[in-house]
């Protein structure tokens, strides 16, 4: 398997795990009477899942990105970009046309 998608696949693991551990707390903890809000409704598990399922997806999303952000290239140091310096810019003459003395077509009226 390709080392890319193992690492997809790892941060897609530590992203559900992460959410587990979010959604238990969230329950444990009674934010705003959630753990009665689960256990009173028929749909109590659905909404659980749910809430497990996309903050699951959030946080792989945000454990994958921060991996490959923090991924270089050993032995290369960060260049920053290549920026023009400012003593090469020279300025650009543009024809500029008076906006009193152009005419613009006479308007019909219907």
């Amino acid at each position: 398997m390709p080392r890319l998608i193992r690492l997809y696949l790892r941060q897609v693991v530590a992203g559900f795990a992460l959410s587990a551990v979010f959604v238990g707390l969230l329950l444990w903890l009674n934010v705003a009477n959630l753990w009665h809000l689960v256990t009173s409704s028929d749909a109590g598990m659905l909404a659980v899942f749910l809430l497990w399922l996309f903050n699951g997806l959030v946080f792989a999303g945000v454990q994958f990105a921060i991996s490959i952000m923090r991924m270089q290239d050993a032995g290369t140091p960060p260049t920053g970009g290549k920026r023009t310096p400012v003593t090469q810019m020279q300025p650009v003459p543009l024809p500029v046309r008076d906006a009193h003395t152009t005419r613009r077509p006479a308007e019909r009226r219907l």
